[in-house]
């Protein structure tokens, strides 16, 4: 029997956290789950993959029906947050979370500001193997997607291990998330548990 889950109108992130209601309720061999945004179905489909689920989707005119099937032999334990996939990465002596909330850095003339965002995302580097996870927002998102300067410099620091998220409520916002080159479409569960984990965090 499937477990039919209605998260059609909700914002982000409550259909990631339904589907995260329901597996610690005991979890279910099968469950579907009706959203209507792309990025819905994103963070959806990708907490299920985490959670050990074999994921398809079927596309119902404007909606999206995500169906997961738990995989032969998985449990039912749920992961904390669906980017906290053990991923091959540095050794670390703590975690430092750096969460970019604009397009800008500081307050005054935009254009500096801009450069000044720029300039830092290339110096993140510099943070080493404690640079664990970077989460954008707002027109943070700008970063991420198809024809920002940035986009080598993050795929960069993906390749070495640091998690790179973009808020896919941000991008639908702007009518990008089509265009993301880098990192996975997240969610606000995502980013605030993340936060949670961090040793400290940095917002710009």
């Amino acid at each position: 029997m499937i477990h039919e889950i209605d998260c059609r109108g909700m914002a982000c992130p409550a259909p990631v956290l339904r589907v995260r209601d329901v597996l610690n309720d005991g979890g279910a061999a099968f469950i579907a789950v009706l959203v209507d945004s792309d990025a819905a179905r994103q963070n959806v489909s990708r907490f299920l993959e985490h959670n050990n689920y074999q994921v398809t989707y079927e596309i119902q005119g404007d909606e999206f029906r995500v169906a997961g099937t738990r995989q032969d032999g998985a449990g039912a334990t749920v992961a904390t947050t669906s980017a906290t996939v053990a991923k091959e990465r540095p050794v670390r002596t703590k975690k430092i979370m750096v969460l970019i909330t604009s397009a800008h850095m500081g307050h005054g003339d935009d254009d500096l500001g801009d450069m000044l965002q720029f300039n830092f995302l290339k110096t993140l580097k510099e943070m080493g193997p404690d640079l664990w996870r970077i989460a954008f927002v707002n027109s943070g998102v700008m970063f991420t997607v198809e024809g920002s300067d940035a986009v080598p410099y993050l795929q960069d620091l993906a390749a070495n291990g640091v998690q790179i998220l973009a808020c896919g409520a941000c991008l639908a916002y702007f009518h990008i998330l089509d265009k993301i080159q880098v990192g996975d479409v997240s969610n606000m569960f995502d980013i605030v548990t993340g936060m949670k984990l961090a040793d400290s965090v940095v917002t710009v």
